[in-house]
């Protein structure tokens, strides 16, 4: 039996370790003793290495920041990067985001396409190249990293405590053909306390749900008296709607979720929100503060209204993205996630976005993924092509992303995988999934690029 049809024939027991883990619920929770990401993520890493060890790899837990199984002998090492942490599930699901339901030959649930079912997919085709007995010089080690979608601190930990860097490998946490190039991504935390004046008053205001998703909902309790009220509660603004409250209005805006990698794809309630909010009869700071962010972000999602955008041919415009708003009374604490091209550097963009905020009264702290850019004629580029080429007959070309991957947290490894072109992108959204058939797709690919790289 050759190797694809070895992978074919692990199916079944793919399937059923899959559904069992986005049975967990793993998104960064509060850090306790050993599970310094939260129990559920803790949960989701302890049982795929279970089934690793079930499977008699060697494995290894990391303090529950990390966890790796490995195959094979030989002084240099080849990886494939996963991680099991997902980010919330968000609103407007019809199937159990934490389910792992099976229909129509799809598998739904938070994590399918990112990044539970290519992780545990490499883990069968890991599977399937033992079995077929066929050589390798190198030893493969899967890692299952568990912090990804919050600040990749999992990696970190890994290379602070010893942990071995590969000769070369790839993340299946992107697209396909292959990705060479992402782009530098800031998180820009930003915040302001106020005192408020005048007759209508905010009492909380809230939205999003993580950084890097275009949020699709988001709310505000006003607070003022019955005239006011019903004159608010009157107004029309696109996709806000006015709730008469007992003691004033209740805002709400509606939007539509993405990728904060593209978040032109999306509507941005929170943006949608703050427009009307500007417009309303705030006064004093809180007036100030409303038109300003209406002003300086709003629904922009290229970074012109603040003074940021950047273009070049090879990854396109700066992307921005509003991914979160949360105040009360008295402060208001809000998180930007911004992503420039990769001929660019965070000096073009970032100290500029840093000033204007901070001239503006608020305090802000920016952390910053660098970019990322290898050349299409290395060893690794040209392998992972030729896999690809091999299993779809398709001529794939280096391409660049926003999105950040793995492949920036750890030296040697670019992103393969596990979205085919042409597919509507899923992850972040409700109703994640992935095609079965295309899911072993990926494990055939996955096998095959380990192999090569090993061999």
């Amino acid at each position: 039996m050759d190797l694809n049809q070895l992978v074919l024939a692990k199916q079944q027991e793919l399937l059923a370790c899959l559904q069992e883990n986005l049975r967990i619920p793993s998104v960064e929770g509060p850090a306790e003793e050993g599970a310094p990401y939260g129990i559920h993520v803790r949960r989701s890493l302890d049982h795929v290495l279970a089934a690793a060890h079930q499977l008699g790899f060697k494995t290894c837990n990391v303090a529950g920041h990390i966890g790796w199984c490995e195959y094979g002998e030989g002084e240099e090492m080849v990886a494939v990067l996963g991680h099991l942490d997902v980010v919330p599930a968000g609103d407007g699901w019809s199937f159990d985001p934490w389910g792992g339901e099976i229909k129509d030959d799809l598998i739904f649930g938070r994590g399918t396409m990112d990044d539970k079912g290519p992780s545990i997919a490499a883990l069968f085709a890991l599977a399937a190249l033992r079995d077929s007995g066929l050589p390798i010089r190198r030893r493969i080690r899967l890692i299952f990293g568990c912090n990804e979608e919050t600040g990749a601190q999992d990696v970190k930990y890994y290379l602070d405590h010893g942990g071995e860097i590969p000769v070369m490998g790839f993340t299946p946490d992107a697209e396909y053909p292959i990705i060479n190039g992402e782009k530098g991504i800031i998180n820009a935390h930003i915040s302001r306390e106020y005192t408020q004046s005048g007759q209508l008053k905010l009492k909380s205001i809230q939205g999003g749900t993580a950084s890097n998703v275009v949020p699709a909902y988001a709310r505000a309790e006003l607070v003022c008296d019955h005239a006011m009220a019903d004159a608010i509660a009157a107004a029309k603004f696109e996709k806000v709607t006015f709730t008469r409250t007992d003691d004033g209005v209740l805002a709400e805006a509606e939007g539509m979720n993405a990728h904060g990698s593209i978040p032109w794809v999306g509507e941005n309630a929170i943006g949608r929100l703050v427009i009307a909010l500007s417009q309303l009869p705030f006064e004093g700071e809180l007036g100030e503060i409303f038109r300003f962010l209406a002003e300086k972000l709003g629904m922009d999602t290229v970074g012109k209204a603040s003074g940021i955008h950047l273009y070049d041919d090879v990854s396109g415009d700066l992307s921005l993205n509003w991914g979160t708003l949360r105040g009360d009374s008295h402060q208001m604490e809000l998180v930007v996630n911004y992503r420039y091209p990769v001929t660019f550097d965070f000096a073009d963009c970032g100290p500029a976005f840093q000033s204007l905020f901070e001239d503006a009264g608020f305090a802000v702290q920016q952390s910053h993924k660098e970019k990322l850019y290898i050349p299409a004629d290395s060893e690794l580029v040209k392998i992972l092509l030729k896999v690809y080429r091999d299993h779809t007959g398709l001529e794939g070309k280096p391409k660049s992303i926003g999105g950040g991957t793995y492949a920036k947290c750890l030296p040697n490894i670019l992103a393969f995988g596990p979205i085919f072109p042409g597919d509507v992108a899923r992850e972040h959204q409700p109703d994640e999934f992935f095609e079965i058939p295309k899911l072993m797709k990926n494990a055939q690919i996955i096998a095959s690029a380990m192999y090569e790289l090993a061999k």
